[in-house]
């Protein structure tokens, strides 16, 4: 993880993601997944671009099956933006970065 990718677990997501006073990125990932380790790059780089704006974390599914299942994670990489501890906007697969931060444009908007 980058100094601007937090690793999120099943103790930390509620203070990190629901209590945020920032939209916050997650990306729900397995080490094992290829697609997961190709879109890593570019959440990245989201994190450092929108840095004070929007907070960017991580969830390893296999490490925090609580909230993988909470949030019905049936693909990986499942990227989620939640603002106000809700859901705005849901990207599943590995997408290219403008995909991505047309997302994030759009609920910092």
């Amino acid at each position: 993880m980058s100094q601007t990718v937090i690793e999120l677990t099943d103790s930390t997501f509620e203070n990190e993601v629901l209590k945020s006073d920032v939209p916050v990125l997650v990306d729900f990932w397995a080490t094992w997944c290829g697609p997961c380790r190709a879109v890593a790059p570019v959440v990245a780089e989201l994190a450092q671009q929108y840095q004070g704006k929007l907070k960017v974390g991580k969830v390893d599914v296999d490490n925090n099956v609580r909230i993988a299942t909470q949030y019905d994670i049936r693909s990986i990489p499942s990227l989620f933006i939640f603002k106000g501890g809700k859901v705005v906007q849901t990207i599943i697969g590995a997408v290219p970065k403008q995909q991505l931060a047309t997302a994030v444009e759009g609920v910092l908007a």
